[in-house]
């Protein structure tokens, strides 16, 4: 069974940036690296559930805008000696276009 949703496009997505994408499971965050990657996390810091999309995007990490705890965007992993993970979400750009599986 095919679970990918085109949800926005790459161009929708602020180089170094994010994008909320609401769903039923929670909202999602979309981080664009310098590098136009696409990485996608449940919008919650593992520390304090802080809004990750509002943070700062910085080679493949985003720092989170309450606590400045550092979340890889490849797994979700909070950077040592901080311990916890955002919950990840597979995604992959098509022409373009942005999907993410749900």
């Amino acid at each position: 069974m095919d679970n990918w949703h085109q949800v926005t496009t790459l161009e929708d997505i602020p180089l170094l940036g994010s994008r909320v994408v609401v769903t039923e499971q929670g909202d999602i965050a979309l981080f664009r690296t310098g590098e136009s990657e696409v990485f996608a996390l449940y919008d919650q810091c593992p520390h304090k559930g802080g809004p990750l999309s509002q943070g700062i995007v910085h080679g493949k990490k985003v720092t989170c805008p309450l606590h400045g705890w550092n979340i890889g965007l490849e797994d979700g992993q909070a950077v040592a000696p901080d311990v916890g993970c955002a919950r990840k979400v597979d995604s992959k750009v098509v022409g373009g276009h942005v999907f993410l599986k749900l």
